[in-house]
Parts: structure tokens; sequence; C-alpha cells
């Protein structure tokens, strides 16, 4: 990692730690004196200021946090997980910063701090004398894709040399104001990570129960827990890549070893790869791409493990996927309660899920949506590693799946609402699949 950490100016008058029943839980004053050059996980000659987040960074596990490789299913270490709400903050700006420098050639920022892809727009639907307009003020048609199950035509526009995304927005909403457009904003894992891992893809099976669950994520490695489970995958930013955010959803929804057992075993898994292996993919592009290859599919619920903000593309194609019947579940993020609510769990009528852990209490990292519908098992658990073996998993990525496979198999919220159970904490309408959770114990979870 190099010097991509800024200065850091955080007032630690009250770090709130979201307590079991979810009320904030204050601690007392503490005082933050500025802190010289200090590398906070090994490297020297990175400026951190503020005692709490250089501690927080030095602890293992950080890098992930701030820095992540797409190979980790762990997500946010406990200790960084329940450090506060100020912290948590303050990490998700740090990791989003990261990915911007990371991959400047391919991202910027949108001016609020969210990676979008780099020098071009997107535009909904849009119609010849706006596509002229835009021309006029110097944009340039760089491609066009038809949705027809969507009802979507979208065209990515080239941004006039010399502007960023947001001046470029700025300018061709002033050209041709009844355009619809957007950034083509970049959505991340909700909870672990997602870098290829060395092996092959989870082997295409036929057959299969009635019921169809789709998954938009990185791509599912081979593992004997899927060896056979109905599983067609696809890739929407180049060939899928099996990654271990993507193996661990799709083990957690239809695994079966031993005593792993996914929640849907025998339910057919269409996996959509939005990453090919790269954390500059997932655009907003990539993910209506796949929302419209698992619509011809019809599915009866996609699980989309990932977020970002709001985008006028995704909406639309959401809101064409509902149309349709399907089902979405979604994860509400782990960057606490205090981060912009996520999409796409907030949605309208998109069943956001939260994160519980053993014992029934909301996890302290979990974000807030713009509604909760449900909570599931999202800690203290075991899901499937690429090739062999298992690892423990924490995270709202971990808890989606659960309650999208049940979703599946009962058939409609309602039913999930009658089997949901109290929790401890900001839980929604209760907590599904309680007994899904696989202790790692059982597996000899890593």
């Amino acid at each position: 990692m190099s010097s991509f950490v800024r200065h850091i100016v955080i007032a630690v008058s009250a770090v709130a730690l979201v307590a079991g029943s979810g009320a904030a839980q204050l601690l007392p004053q503490v005082s933050v004196p500025a802190v010289g050059p200090v590398g906070p996980i090994g490297v020297p000659g990175v400026p951190v200021a503020g005692t709490v987040i250089q501690q927080i960074l030095q602890q293992p596990g950080a890098r992930q946090a701030v820095s992540p490789t797409l190979n980790s299913v762990a997500g946010l270490p406990r200790s960084i997980a329940q450090s506060g709400i100020s912290t948590l903050l303050e990490l998700r700006r740090l990791r989003l910063e990261e990915l911007i420098r990371s991959h400047r050639n391919q991202l910027e920022s949108d001016g609020n701090g969210h990676p979008v892809a780099r020098g071009r727009l997107i535009t909904i639907n849009p119609d010849v004398a706006s596509l002229q307009l835009a021309a006029g003020a110097g944009f340039f048609i760089l491609a066009e894709e038809g949705h027809r199950d969507l009802g979507l035509r979208v065209v990515h526009l080239r941004v006039p040399r010399g502007l960023s995304a947001r001046q470029a927005l700025q300018r061709l909403r002033s050209a041709a104001p009844t355009i619809e457009a957007d950034y083509d904003h970049v959505f991340e894992p909700a909870g672990g990570d997602l870098l290829p891992v060395a092996g092959a893809l989870a082997a295409a099976n036929v057959g299969g129960g009635g019921h169809k669950i789709g998954m938009i994520d990185g791509g599912v490695a081979s593992h004997p827990s899927l060896a056979g489970a109905p599983i067609e995958q696809n890739g929407f930013a180049g060939i899928p890549q099996p990654t271990g955010h993507g193996t661990a959803v799709a083990s957690l929804i239809v695994g079966d070893q031993g005593r792993f057992r996914g929640a849907a075993r025998g339910a057919s898994l269409l996996v959509a790869d939005v990453y090919g292996g790269s954390r500059a993919s997932g655009q907003a592009s990539s993910v209506v791409r796949a929302l419209a290859w698992l619509i011809g599919h019809l599915p009866g619920v996609i699980n989309i493990s990932l977020v970002g903000p709001s985008n006028k593309l995704v909406a639309r194609a959401i809101g064409a996927v509902q149309a349709r019947g399907t089902q979405l579940v979604a994860a509400v993020g782990n960057d606490g309660p205090a981060a912009p609510p996520q999409y796409p769990a907030s949605y309208p009528g998109v069943i956001a899920v939260t994160g519980v852990d053993a014992g029934g209490k909301a996890l302290p990292e979990a974000g807030k949506a713009a509604h909760l519908d449900f909570a599931a098992p999202g800690s203290d658990m075991a899901a499937a590693l690429p090739g062999l073996g298992y690892a423990k998993v924490r995270g709202t990525s971990f808890a989606a799946p659960l309650v999208a496979a049940r979703l599946a198999l009962v058939g409609s919220p309602r039913g999930l609402a009658a089997e949901a159970r109290p929790g401890k904490g900001r839980v929604g309408r209760g907590i599904i699949c309680g007994a899904c959770r696989i202790e790692p114990k059982a597996v000899r979870a890593k």
C-alpha cells in the first residue's frame, strides 16, 4: 500500500458504539493529539492524524478494511467492526479513496467520494434530439446497448476532454435538459473482497429442482460443496473469474458437503460475475447487463450482496425486474449506521437484509438502509473457500443469500415474515434462517 492515506482529522469527543439494543452507547470524551507520519500497516511515511484511526489501522486485517484484496471472504475483523461509528465512516472514506487511487486510469470520484467510470457517462433511453444536443456540447457516443427484457437502451457518452465526470454531467444536463443521464457508479461487495483466486470456476451442471436463484457477485470457484449443484455462470466485465466472495455467497445458497449445508440445496444457481477479477469493475452498466441476462432465465429471486450509491440506470433496471415478478434481495453494507443509505438495498421493493451474530444481535458495522426488512446470520459462521475447506465469514454479504434462499423456497415476503424470529437491535421484521448458521468448528473453518 502506498501513500494514499491523507491526514485524517477526527474529533472523537464521543465515539459511538452500537449496542445490542440498537441504541448508541457513548464513551467518555477522548483527547486526540496530532500524530506525525506513521505507517499504519507497517509502511513508513504514511501520515495519520488521530490515535483511534492509527490504532485501528495497525490491527491485523486492517489492510482488507482499507485496501481490500478480493481473495478475502472474512469481511471486517471483529475489533474493527466494533470500533465505533466515526471510525467506520473514516475507514469507508479511506477505502473508496484507495480504490480510486489504485485505478486512476479507470476510475474517478463523482464529487461525493463515490467511484465512477472515468471519462464517460451513461444515458437511459435517450432520444435523437437529446443526443444531437449532447454532440453539440462535445460529447461522443462510445457504445450503445439494448436490453429488451428490461425495456432499456443505454448509450455511453465520452466526456469532453478536460472535464471531470461531475463537470461533464452538469454540462450534459444543461445542454440536453430532458436527457436521463448518470455516472457509471462502481458497486462494491458488501463484506469480503473480490480479487480473482487461483483455481477453476465451479463446473456447470444441469438439472436441479424447480427453484432458480440468481446472484450478482464475483465468480464462483470450484469447491466440493458445490460439486453437485446446478450452477451456470456468465461474465459481464470479461470472462468470469473465481473469487472468494462469490464462492462463499454461492455456498450459503446451494452448498452441500457433510455438515455444511446451504439454505436452498438442490436449487439451480445462476451466477452473474460483474467484476471479471477487477475491483475497478462492478459498474452500474455491468450490473444492468447482469440483470438483463438473469431475467431471461426467469429466476424467482436474485441476491445482490453489493453496495453503492443510488444510480438512475440501476434503479430503472430493478424496477423492470420487479415488474416481471422476480424478487430482489440485497445486503445493507458494513460501513456502519452513519454511512449513507446503500443501494440497491434501499430501493423500494428490494428486500434489505442486515446481519446478526450467534446471539441474535445486530452487527454493529451493519449499514442503515432507507428501509430494513429482515436479518439473518452474518457472523460466527462458515462458508466455502475456493478450492477446498471453509472460512469464517462476517458481514451483511453473507446474511443476504440466506434470506434469498428462504424467499425462493417460501415464495413471498409474507412467508418470510411468518418464520421470522425476534432479535436484538435493528433486525427489521426479525431473523430469518437462524438455524442455517454453520458453526466454524463443525467444518474446521480457518
